[in-house]
């Protein structure tokens, strides 16, 4: 049997897409993590499925998988490419608000283009033991001891969770380290994406990502839209910013808190392929 599949990035971060409109997709995490391989698989840094919708309010639901075959609630780049695949398929319109469903709960999105997705990422959340994060009570500046060595932290979730760590350069060598190191830390009992963040001005910053189940990528939409909620909370950018990954660039606004965070980026089909041997239930 074979299972077709679209492939496809959001600024670099990059997916695998299965049309799974008849029912919901189910694969091994052994499965997945051949297909992510990027020697003999076909190499992504998440699996989405397009399944039916799971409430009477959303079009349609998608299922998200990191590179290791575990499970994730949200990933932001990944829901432009699948708002994308839709419209591709006819069955989502240019500039119309709808609401499909996440792992995580229902997400908006609007086609601003066939390749231009607006994202409604909810508001951000502060609170630690809804992140998961240990911590008596919410702050914007946590400290933390990560591999003998002390970092200030914000800590965040958008559907997942982020620890936030200010630098003065991304590319400094004890980065690839820490970013291993604080994604598995004791006090994020469910692991953390890490995101390292380089301010350039209140309008613009630069984003290097360690995420939970995929390692460094080069680009995470929940880890911009996390890192501009942190710096905001803590009143050191202005109400749109402009955040560079090593993939490409995303904008993110957000006015604080009460108000839902959005998310501007692109989205791009590399190529349609099948994935040989495929059995369902594997």
């Amino acid at each position: 049997m074979v299972l077709p599949f679209s492939k496809m990035h959001g600024s670099g971060n990059d997916f695998v897409v299965i049309d799974s409109r008849g029912g919901a997709l189910v694969l091994s995490a052994a499965t997945i993590r051949a297909m992510a391989d990027r020697h003999t698989g076909i190499g992504f840094d998440q699996l989405l499925s397009v399944e039916p919708a799971r409430d009477g309010a959303s079009v349609f639901y998608y299922g998200i998988w990191n590179a290791d075959g575990s499970p994730s609630g949200q990933c932001g780049n990944g829901v432009r490419c699948v708002a994308a695949w839709l419209h591709r398929a006819g069955a989502l319109p240019l500039g119309k608000t709808v609401q499909i469903q996440s792992p995580s709960g229902p997400v908006a999105v609007r086609l601003v283009d066939a390749h231009h997705v607006m994202v409604d990422m909810g508001e951000p959340i502060f609170d630690p033991a809804r992140i998961p994060f240990d911590a008596p009570h919410a702050s914007a500046r946590y400290i933390l001891e990560v591999d003998g060595q002390t970092l200030e932290i914000g800590a965040a979730s958008m559907g997942n969770p982020h620890a936030v760590v200010v630098v003065d350069d991304l590319s400094a060598p004890a980065l690839a380290r820490l970013g291993p190191a604080l994604t598995g830390h004791s006090r994020f009992r469910e692991g953390a994406n890490t995101d390292f963040v380089q301010k350039l001005s209140p309008r613009h910053v630069r984003l290097r990502v360690h995420e939970r189940g995929s390692g460094w990528t080069l680009a995470c939409g929940t880890g911009a839209c996390a890192a501009m909620a942190v710096l905001r909370q803590r009143g050191e950018v202005e109400v749109q910013v402009q955040v560079d990954l090593p993939g490409g660039n995303l904008q993110i606004d957000w006015v604080g808190p009460g108000e839902h965070l959005w998310m501007t980026g692109p989205a791009s089909f590399v190529f349609e392929g099948e994935w040989l041997d495929w059995q369902a239930g594997d």
